[in-house]
Order: C-alpha cells, then sequence, then structure tokens
C-alpha cells in the first residue's frame, strides 16, 4: 500500500462512492485535492464555477436530475458564504449534496485566522450534518458517512471542512467501499389500514412528491392511481414525479394552482401524501391543509421518522422509502368506487382546460409561447426556473412527462434558472434543456453563461423581462396600491450580454418572433439566450398590474 496525500485520499474516496463531476471555484485552501482530480481526470471531473452560489445551485440540480450526490467544493469564509444558500435550496429540496470546504490550518483554530469560521454554527440549521477531518487517516471513514447521511431517510445536504495541511499530510490507508443506501419498508398490516380509510372515503386525494422516486416506483404509482382512479396531485414544484398527460393527473399544488383543485383539496375528506412532506409551499400556507390537525383525513407516508408527526398530525403513518410503499400498495390495495372515476375524469379535464389561455397582456403573449413548448418539446426535455412571478409559465402551464424533468428551488431561492440548466445540461449533454429566468432572477447568476461556453454545452434561457422583481412588485400593487418602492428595474440588453460571453443571444419582442428564435437556439451549437420583452403590464398567466389596479377599482 503506497502513502498518499489527503488530497489523493479524498478525491479515491469520491470516487468510490460513485462522483464523477464535482462543481467549485478553485481556491488555496484545497490546492492538494485540485492536483489529485488532476490525476484522476479520467475518473472524476472539476467544473470550474465563476460564484460559489452558483457552483452549489449547480449540485443541487446535478443531484436532483441524477438522482447522484451532487458535490460541491469550495475554499474557506466568503468562498462557502457564496455557498450557502445552494445549502439551503438542497435542504428544502431534499436534495442529496456533499459541500466540501477547504479550511484553515489547524494550528490556527480559534485565533480568526484569515478567512476562519466555525461551520458548525454557520451551517448547522441548513444541513443534516457539519464535521470537520483533522486527521488524515480517517478521510474514507467520514466521506462515506456522509454520503449515508445525505442519502439515507429524509435526503439532504451534509458539509465537511478539510484543513488545508491536513490535504498535505501523507498516510497508507485503506478505501472503503462506497457507503450504503438503506431502505426502509412498509409493514404489511399498513395496506389493511389503508384499504379502510378507502373504503370509507368519497373524495380522496393522492399527492406525489419528495426527492427520491426511481422509475420502477414512479411507474408502480401510476398503475395504483389508475386502477383506483384516484385523482393524483403533485406537490410544489414536484410536476415530474407524476405524468402530467395520465388521465388521473388533476395539477401541481403550491403557489399559481388552478382554483379548481384548491376547492378539491379543501373539500377532500382523505388525502394519500407519498413522498410529500406536505410543507407550506404545498399546501398554500397551510390553508388547503390544516396544521397541526388536518381537517381531511391523512395518510402520510415518509422515508423519514423525524418528520411524521413534525408539523401534521396524521391519522395513519408509515416511514418507508416511496418506491417499497409503491410496490406493496399497488399490489395489497384495491377500491372499486365508479364515483372516483368520474370524479376524477371531471378534474382531469379541468386540468387540461386551465392550460388554454386567452389573449394575454403585453407585445409577447406568453400563452402562445407555452403552447407552442407543450407541443413541441420531448417527454425527456428539462425545464428549469429560478423565482418569481414569471416561474408560473413553466410551473404552471407546461406538462411534464417524464421523470427529473423539472429543476426548480423549492426554497424559492433567485437565481437558480441559470446554475441548474449548465448543471442539467453537464449531466445530459444530448437532452434539450430550456431554462426560464425572470429578468431580476437572471442576473443573480447569469454570469454562469460563462460555465456553459467553457464546457461546451447548449441550454436555452428564456428571460422573461418584464423590468420589475415582479413577484414583490405584485405583492406592492395588491396592500400598497400605487406606491412602488424598490421593485423597477433598468435592466442591460440581455441578448448582447450573452454575446458577449460566446453564446448567442436574440430578443424577441413580438409573438410572432418566438418559434423561429427558439427554433434556431435547437439548431445551434452553443448556449442561447432569449429575451422576451413581455412589457411592464405582463406578470405571469393571467396576471397584470392593470388588471390588479381595475380590480381595485
Amino acid at each position: 500500500m503506497q502513502q498518499r496525500t489527503g488530497g489523493q485520499i479524498l478525491i479515491d474516496a469520491l470516487i468510490a462512492n460513485n462522483t464523477d463531476k464535482i462543481f467549485g471555484v478553485p481556491g488555496e485552501s484545497y490546492l492538494e485535492a485540485l492536483d489529485a482530480i488532476h490525476e484522476r481526470q479520467n475518473q472524476i471531473a472539476f467544473i470550474t464555477c465563476r460564484q460559489e452560489g452558483g457552483a452549489s445551485y449547480m449540485a443541487d440540480a446535478y443531484g436532483n436530475a441524477t438522482g447522484k450526490t451532487g458535490v460541491c467544493f469550495v475554499t474557506r469564509g466568503p468562498g462557502v458564504t457564496n455557498a450557502s444558500i445552494g445549502l439551503h435550496s438542497a435542504f428544502q429540496a431534499s436534495t442529496p449534496m456533499l459541500l466540501l470546504i477547504g479550511q484553515i490550518p489547524r494550528h490556527q483554530t480559534e485565533r480568526e485566522a484569515f478567512q476562519e469560521i466555525d461551520y458548525k454554527q454557520m451551517l448547522g440549521p441548513m444541513t443534516k450534518w457539519v464535521a470537520q477531518i483533522d486527521e488524515v487517516e480517517r478521510i474514507p471513514e467520514f466521506i462515506n458517512r456522509a454520503f449515508a447521511i445525505a442519502n439515507n431517510g429524509r435526503p439532504g445536504p451534509v458539509a465537511l471542512a478539510l484543513p488545508e495541511d491536513m490535504l498535505l499530510d501523507l498516510a497508507q490507508v485503506d478505501d472503503l467501499p462506497a457507503a450504503l443506501h438503506v431502505k426502509s419498508a412498509p409493514q404489511a398490516d399498513s395496506f389493511d389500514q389503508i384499504q379502510t380509510l378507502l373504503e370509507v372515503a368519497k373524495k380522496p386525494l393522492l399527492v406525489i412528491g419528495g426527492s427520491n422516486w426511481n422509475d420502477e416506483g414512479r411507474s408502480t404509482i401510476h398503475n395504483f392511481a389508475s386502477r383506483n382512479h384516484l385523482p393524483v396531485a403533485t406537490g410544489f414544484r414536484r410536476q415530474d414525479t407524476f405524468d402530467n398527460a395520465h388521465p388521473c393527473y388533476i395539477g401541481n399544488l403550491g403557489f399559481g394552482s388552478f382554483p379548481q383543485l384548491l376547492d378539491y383539496v379543501s373539500s377532500c375528506d382523505l388525502i394519500i401524501a407519498v413522498g410529500s412532506r406536505l410543507a407550506d409551499a404545498t399546501v398554500r400556507k397551510y390553508t388547503l391543509v390544516s396544521a397541526p390537525k388536518p381537517q381531511q383525513k391523512l395518510i402520510h407516508v415518509l422515508s423519514a421518522p423525524e418528520e411524521l408527526g413534525r408539523v401534521l398530525t396524521p391519522d395513519l403513518a408509515i416511514c418507508c422509502d416511496p418506491n417499497l410503499f409503491a410496490q406493496g400498495v399497488n399490489s395489497a390495495v384495491t377500491i372499486d368506487k365508479p364515483v372516483w372515476a368520474a370524479q376524477t375524469k371531471t378534474l382531469g379535464k379541468e386540468f387540461q382546460s386551465a392550460l388554454i389561455l386567452g389573449p394575454q397582456t403585453g407585445p409577447v403573449d406568453m400563452g402562445k409561447v407555452m403552447e407552442y413548448l407543450r407541443a413541441s418539446l420531448p417527454t425527456d426535455a428539462i425545464i428549469t426556473n429560478g423565482a418569481g412571478n414569471y416561474a408560473d409559465w413553466p410551473n404552471k402551464m407546461f406538462t411534464y412527462r417524464g421523470p427529473r424533468t423539472t429543476l426548480a428551488p423549492i426554497s424559492g431561492a433567485m437565481g437558480y434558472s441559470v446554475p441548474s440548466a449548465v448543471a442539467a445540461k453537464v449531466a445530459y449533454p444530448d437532452r434539450i434543456v430550456v431554462s426560464f429566468a425572470g429578468d431580476g432572477d437572471f442576473l443573480m447568476n447569469g454570469q454562469e453563461i460563462a460555465t456553459a461556453v467553457q464546457y461546451g454545452v447548449n441550454p436555452i434561457i428564456l428571460v422573461i423581462n418584464n423590468s420589475s422583481y415582479g413577484t414583490i412588485r405584485m405583492h406592492q400593487e395588491t396592500r400598497h396600491p400605487g406606491r412602488v418602492s424598490g421593485t423597477d428595474l433598468v435592466n442591460p440588453d440581455f441578448a448582447a450580454f450573452a454575446r458577449s460571453f460566446g453564446a448567442n443571444g436574440e430578443i424577441v419582442e413580438t409573438t410572432e418572433q418566438f418559434i423561429p428564435a427558439f427554433e434556431r437556439a435547437l439548431a445551434a451549437k452553443q448556449a442561447t439566450l432569449i429575451e422576451i420583452r413581455v412589457g411592464s403590464d405582463s406578470f405571469g398567466p393571467d396576471t397584470s398590474i392593470s388588471a390588479l389596479k381595475k380590480s381595485q377599482g
């Protein structure tokens, strides 16, 4: 057994845990790890990003897109401070993620050394585990523990600090096999209780969400819904967990949900939530499902025991992997109620009808844009977005057919749109990736177009420009009509901005210009940005400032 540096042992441990991509911004605090990556460049790649917030978003998006553990590497102090937004997003999205932090030398601890931070205090609330590796021999142990914690139970992010002098240390240490991913199975009598609750239900609802579905589990839950004619909704920004063209699908819960779906949730008498925490964004700040005791009967299926009963009190709590639950419930539970079939068919038709909009405000009719994208994009196309009212266009007006085809911040964080699109293209170079960004959202991480150009990936980025922080402006008009403060934006020429990086850039100012511009983007070898100038009155599907003002008299 040869001696290796801590950097070499670290990178070998990551490779042993099936890591093939690391997103990051290089720092002098982890030069030995970067050198080890150079040695192993045929097995692992370092994707150089332009800001640590973008890098951590990419790790989160890569984890969501692939089902792997997203890995991000940043330097101490300012680097990890920037990267913390991706940790928070991964925590709220239940994304398995590992943040590696180059740390100060061990002998400088507690001296407020250059860029020193206590990461256990700083990152504890937004991670599942934070630790520092002080002994080089323990690197494989800590890395395996990190992967196990990130993936088991409710998935989430972990962070490891790596003192730069420890990465220089030499040791003879065995590599470990990949960390075990443990899946809990449901108890057999759970299905008898589900059968009993369904038999007395008049208006049931199946809610699908969470991050750890596989293809088999997703297919099986489709079969369960079909056999029992159960209406299915997905959790906030989890549309891709269930085929939106399935006859049982009735819509996506959360901000911007269709009124008929909200009415049904409020009036239903049994909710079976599988994988979804039914967090406040999904149940609209607990107005649809009351906390701590819902008005509906609740069967709650989650992989983490600490989450069951944490906010909502279920009538039946089942701690298990959602895919194993799907297999069990599909085999064990059958209910024949013709009235459910009629209800579900009606709700499904209402969902499909709601996708067709009348003329929209502004020079570019985004309803027509979405109609074209729904009809023309393949089922494996990946759609990404950040936060803002514009996100209602992909969240509400697009239909997701395949698994892992939407990447959106469950945390509601801005700046996610471009990094997630780059990560999706790094993961799947041959698939179409379309990113929706608002003008405010884009400029928070738009510089990551440089990363797309550097690595030769070609996402299509749609910047919906209404010259405003639209969500906040909408709330201002509702609560303080006519008193605009802090929400107007003066923007650059976004197309020229993209071209300055070596990407393509176009401007769309009429509805008719969009399809030719998009088809040129599809044919392009480079990343393409299309700035869509929707006008200052447009704030999302059937939403405008003029309409808000009119409604207020």
